[in-house]
């Protein structure tokens, strides 16, 4: 039997509902933001549509945010250390909500 890890100081266990642990795929994402929180739209485009459907919307704060960029940044320098530079296609869509229609 295996043991259960015990975090370490100023750590925690991370736990995924079985509901969820699955996850959802996401090839667009769509940010706002007001000054109390930002709202993480995650979309998918399918091949032959001109819309985008929202699969997920993440509600945060600002702090949380930040350290969510920070964590995304290391990511994907470790990413690009191993499998090498990811090109930006600057020809993909910008989404747009309702809320960033002006």
């Amino acid at each position: 039997m295996a043991k259960k890890e015990e975090p370490v100081a100023g750590e925690l266990m991370l736990e995924i509902n079985q509901l969820i642990e699955g996850g959802v795929y996401s090839n667009a994402a769509n940010i706002i933001h007001s000054k109390n929180e930002f709202i993480f739209d995650f979309a998918i485009i399918l091949p032959g549509k001109n819309a985008a459907r929202v699969q997920s919307r993440v509600i945060t704060n600002p702090l949380h945010a930040k350290q969510l960029l920070i964590a995304l940044q290391n990511n994907i320098s470790k990413y690009e250390q191993s499998f090498g530079e990811i090109k930006v296609d600057a020809a993909q869509p910008i989404l747009k909500t309702p809320e960033t229609m002006h």
